[in-house]
């Protein structure tokens, strides 16, 4: 504990002096909040990688041997990694500052005020004052506490609330449900219990990622097919490679650089932070660079109504009197319990907004009862002017009515309007009596009308376009949230389920739920149990919400997706913030994912094939003991116009496609196939080429036979690969060709790259036998779409 304070602490907290005390001595939040790598890490991230070694030592050696034309793929791997580390600074900026925008500022008591600070400027000693929603973000001793209850679930697992007491310890990473207080900041910086806990959950990452993890997975089967095939290359080409050792050494190396798919890492890191980038435009904060791809995969989204369809505001449009008790008194009691609540949810605002406090009438207040979303409703032990106590209770109908009371036909059809409507009762027992909402005397309801998002709607239909079910999960009525996504058209809303009547088993919960859209009355700790029935089925589940009680579905959704004015536990706790609060942004994130995963899914074919056909060539040329076919310059020419430039455009083009799992299985069905057919043809126009041509030359005819055939598949693979066509790429397809045919008429591209197509007779079948790889290609890529599915 921090030395004493004073006796007015509780009410003045630390002075201006005792804070700038504490600073000078290092006595503060000092944990960064960080929503991104630090710069060096990502340099160090885009620089120090095992390719980047590997083409590393194979440019420094073609320095040494020469000609420059033939290390131009060390300057390619320069380029992408200076594009790499450009692209995720970039993305870097826009989470910084995004982050600044949606960073949790607590509050807290100074100078006898109350404060709002950013996180890294509480001090040890501080006073830190918390309302419902509110995240501990500092181990702390209560203080103070009206009726607080605190949930510690994501420290402990336990999801039932903890009443805290003054003297009673809070933790760092768990939040108020329910009333509020103060505690006093006992550990700060490191010491704090969740510090790294919290540190890692806003941190921006990139990994843990379906399409990362099978990269590097791809990437480790390639390092092990690559040292033998370069042992093997080295050993030929000194062996078969008469004229000098620096010949055998370009061609050893043309045959290592191109099995590396080095384009592919970059551009699944520059595809991800273009993401980013476009998303920050929206102000969307994306706390886990996986979410991107994660949401993409989304089969079902489920809707926290209140605060996702509906927007926060509330208005109260009719007080009605029940059992000969007046309006007028009715709105005075009504007046006198939002009066006893300091931190007012959305709908007692509404109550307070109708009902001031000056309507009450003499009513005062003499104890209250915090609302709660697990028991649907909030109290206070209220005196009348003529001097009589009586508990009052204000909540849901259907929970402090008995099921066969005859006013909840009334109320369900107020219910099916849309409307929620709340009821107070006047109860016989104390507040703190676990049984207080039995028998209680309905005195009055309240009519409340809830605002539709605008936007709801659309994004509603979108979801329905996508494939993707849509299931709205709300505390309130079920009529009534059926009604709110009725008007909304969702389908399946005029069969609304009461989750109170669900099944308990995880495997007939999901089928439930499967059959079902609209679940009303359901606790917060059923909609952990409903993510968790529909994850158990296999499905992909993104959770949307704004408040405490959704912190729990929150967390265990495979993505979850926080509005930016919801709770601060909340945010903590997704990976996904929506800072402007416009449920219209998820098209975009879901569009932003799947444009991701399905174009890397594309352009890794292409990176794929080329390591493929590599690595067979490999093999065949040390089988056949000859030169191998390729010098650095030829295969740096073929992967820039068949690769590395539209796989740069493909990667970046619109795709809509939900992705799929099994990626590495995905792509290798397709690559490996296209391989072997690129590989065989080009080995086959080789060795026909070195039985055509002899004499001094022959060598470089060779190649540009081979060259010719291996770039015409190549571009094959690419316009299968491009599909379906648009204007655009079939441009691309064409410019890449135009390009191939610029350097093989231009005289001193001839001379640069050293090739020369030698008469008519060996192009022409160079050229036919691309064509007979091509078409083994189409009926290969059917065959495996239809036999071989994912």
């Amino acid at each position: 504990m921090p030395e004493a304070v004073g006796p007015d602490f509780a009410r003045t907290g630390l002075s201006s002096a005792q804070v700038a005390e504490r600073v000078a001595r290092g006595e503060i939040n000092d944990v960064p909040v960080r929503s991104s790598r630090s710069t060096g890490e990502i340099v160090r991230a885009n620089v120090f990688t095992r390719f980047n070694a590997i083409i590393g030592v194979l440019f420094a050696i073609i320095l040494v041997v020469g000609p420059i034309q033939d290390g131009l793929f060390g300057f390619v791997i320069i380029a992408n990694t200076g594009i790499g580390i450009i692209q995720e600074l970039r993305a870097k900026r826009t989470l910084d500052n995004l982050a600044v925008i949606g960073e949790a500022k607590p509050k807290v008591r100074r100078d006898g005020a109350s404060v709002a600070v950013p996180t890294g400027e509480i001090v040890l000693g501080d006073l830190v004052e918390l309302a419902p929603g509110d995240k501990v973000v500092v181990d702390g001793e209560v203080v103070g506490a009206d009726n607080m209850e605190i949930d510690e679930s994501l420290l402990t697992g336990e999801a039932d609330p903890v009443v805290k007491q003054p003297g009673d310890t809070v933790m760092s990473g768990s939040f108020v449900v329910a009333g509020g207080g103060s505690f006093t900041a006992t550990r700060v910086g490191k010491e704090a219990y969740a510090a790294q806990l919290a540190e890692e959950a806003s941190r921006f990452t990139l990994v843990h990622s379906e399409l990362r993890s099978g990269i590097s997975q791809i990437l480790k089967y390639i390092t092990y097919m690559l040292v033998p095939a370069a042992i093997g290359l080295i050993i030929s080409q000194m062996v078969v490679e008469s004229r000098g050792a620096d010949e055998a050494i370009r061609r050893m190396i043309a045959g290592i650089v191109p099995m590396v798919p080095e384009g592919l890492v970059l551009l699944t890191s520059v595809a991800f932070a273009i993401g980013v980038i476009r998303l920050g435009r929206q102000q969307c904060l994306v706390q886990e660079l996986p979410a991107i791809e994660g949401l993409a995969r989304v089969d079902v989204v489920c809707l926290d109504k209140t605060g996702t369809l509906t927007e926060g505001g509330m208005d109260v449009t009719e007080v009605r009197g029940l059992n000969g008790v007046t309006e007028e008194r009715v709105r005075e009691v009504l007046a006198a319990v939002g009066d006893s609540d300091p931190r007012p949810n959305a709908s007692l605002q509404a109550i307070i907004d109708a009902c001031p406090a000056q309507d009450a009438g003499g009513w005062r207040c003499e104890n209250a009862l915090p609302f709660s979303s697990a028991r649907k409703y909030s109290g206070a032990v209220l005196t009348d002017p003529r001097g009589e106590t009586a508990t009052w209770l204000l909540g849901a109908p259907d929970v402090l009515l008995p099921a066969d009371d005859p006013r909840l036909t009334e109320i369900d059809e107020l219910n099916a309007q849309g409307l929620r409507i709340l009821l107070l009762a006047r109860g016989t027992r104390p507040l703190d009596h676990p049984a207080v909402a039995d028998g209680v005397e309905p005195t009055g309801l309240v009519v409340v009308e809830q605002r539709l998002r605008p936007e709801a709607a659309d994004t509603l239909r979108y979801f329905e376009e996508q494939d993707v079910a849509a299931k709205v999960i709300s505390g309130d009525n079920a009529v009534s949230v059926g009604a709110v996504a009725g008007k909304l058209q969702l389908p399946g809303a005029d069969d609304p389920v009461d989750a109170r009547r669900m099944p308990q088993g995880k495997e007939e919960m999901a089928a439930a739920i499967e059959r079902g859209a609209v679940f009303g009355r359901v606790s917060p700790q059923q909609k952990r149990e409903m993510v968790g029935a529909l994850q158990a089925k296999g499905h992909d589940v993104a959770m949307t919400g704004d408040g405490v009680n959704d912190v729990l579905a929150l967390k265990d959704a495979d993505i979850g997706v926080a509005m930016g004015s919801g709770s601060e536990a909340a945010k903590s706790v997704s990976q996904i913030v929506l800072l402007n609060n416009s449920f219209a942004t998820l098209p975009s994130v879901v569009a932003e994912g799947r444009r991701v995963i399905g174009n890397i899914e594309r352009v890794a074919n292409l990176f794929l094939t080329k390591t493929v056909y590599s690595v067979l060539l490999a093999v065949l040329v040390i089988a056949w003991q000859i030169p191998y076919p390729f010098l650095p310059r030829h295969l740096t020419l073929l992967s820039a116009l068949t690769i590395g430039i539209p796989a740069f455009f493909l990667a970046l083009a619109p795709n809509g496609e939900r992705a799929k799992p099994h990626f590495v299985r995905r792509v290798m069905r397709y690559a490996i196939p296209s391989g072997i057919i690129a590989a065989t043809a080009t080995f086959t126009s080789y060795t026909i080429a070195r039985s055509f041509y002899t004499g001094e030359g022959s060598l470089e005819a060779e190649t540009s036979a081979a060259t010719l055939t291996l770039f015409l598949t190549a571009m094959w693979v690419l316009a299968i690969v491009a599909r379906p066509y648009t204007w655009w790429r079939v441009g691309l397809i064409l410019t890449m060709a135009c390009g191939f045919v610029v350097v093989m008429v231009t005289p001193w591209l001839q001379h640069f790259f050293q090739l020369k197509l030698v008469g008519l007779t060996m192009p022409l079948t160079a050229a036919a036998i691309a064509a007979v790889a091509a078409v083994l290609l189409e009926i290969a890529w059917r065959v495996v779409a239809t036999r071989f599915p994912a």
